[in-house]
């Protein structure tokens, strides 16, 4: 059954966190530990802080939420280890956000407005919506004439 209902960006945005548990705060933070855990297994609340331009108070109470959700383990000395389940979220939101930058690539967009505008689109997407765009993507690497005709075809 097709949902006919009609909300604010902002209603949109409480339906989903509503179904998902993570706020899209959160997302950016687990998906920035998970990134410097790929390098160094582990990550400290003030480089956390300073990798998004946060104060050290506020990393420490979104890690401290990410903790109760069990996330992740904050250790002595502000060491930030995330456990199997943060690993596999912050996976995935890594994930979706190539997959989201690739596709506004394949677009045309600007290399200058990338990042801004993946971070601000991927959490308004469903895993659904992330798996299409992935196909897409796949589809134009593996079609790189189709990609050149819409190139071509958006100069014009």
């Amino acid at each position: 059954m097709i949902n006919n209902e009609f909300y604010t960006v902002r209603g949109y945005q409480l339906l989903e966190q509503n179904k998902r548990k993570l706020t899209s705060a959160m997302e950016d933070y687990l998906e920035m530990i998970y990134r410097n855990s790929l390098k160094e297994g582990y990550i400290r609340i003030n480089t956390l802080a300073e990798l998004l331009n946060v104060k050290a108070a506020s990393a420490s109470r979104m890690v401290q939420k990410l903790g109760a959700l069990g996330l992740l383990i904050y250790k002595k000395y502000g060491i930030i280890v995330l456990s199997e389940s943060g690993k596999e979220i912050g996976a995935y939101l890594l994930e979706r956000h190539h997959i989201s930058e690739n596709f506004l690539k394949l677009l045309g967009c600007e290399e200058d407005d990338l990042l801004q505008q993946a971070e601000l689109m991927e959490h308004s997407l469903n895993p659904k919506t992330v798996h299409k765009m992935n196909i897409l993507n796949i589809f134009f690497s593996d079609h790189e004439d189709i990609l050149e005709k819409l190139r071509e075809y958006q100069k014009k």
